[in-house]
């Protein structure tokens, strides 16, 4: 079975850092596209980031110069790198990625979501 674990959630002051991590597991050959989005109770889940393996990381504006996406291939695991937080970004944060794994010695790929971990930024 392959999944998408999430970690690094917390309560943090405005002003503050957190690094959220996203490690898929199973048999997992590669991590291709993947991003960040986060919800609010009451709201419709809205994305951070998205990054394609082989091309361009997009961000939403309101975190443009202040979050930072990135991933490590030998682990396959995926980062988010929060900084200068504000009590707006509070919210669960979900991580999405398309994998690639091996089931009966055959590739297959499959898009994920991580079960979410909450970001709690107090004035």
């Amino acid at each position: 079975q392959v999944q998408l674990e999430e970690s690094g959630g917390g309560l943090v002051q405005a002003g503050g850092s957190l690094r959220l991590s996203c490690a898929a597991s199973g048999s997992i050959f590669s991590i291709d596209d993947a991003g960040w989005y986060r919800q609010v109770p009451g709201k419709q889940r809205e994305l951070v980031v998205t990054s394609r393996k082989y091309g361009s990381t997009d961000y939403a504006d309101s975190v443009k110069g202040r979050f930072t996406f990135s991933r490590d291939t030998d682990k396959n695991t995926v980062y988010l790198q929060m900084n200068s937080l504000k009590p707006e970004d509070t919210g669960v944060y979900y991580c999405n990625a398309e994998v690639i794994f091996t089931q009966d010695r055959v590739y297959r790929n499959r898009e994920l979501w991580g079960q979410g971990t909450l970001v709690t930024v107090s004035a």
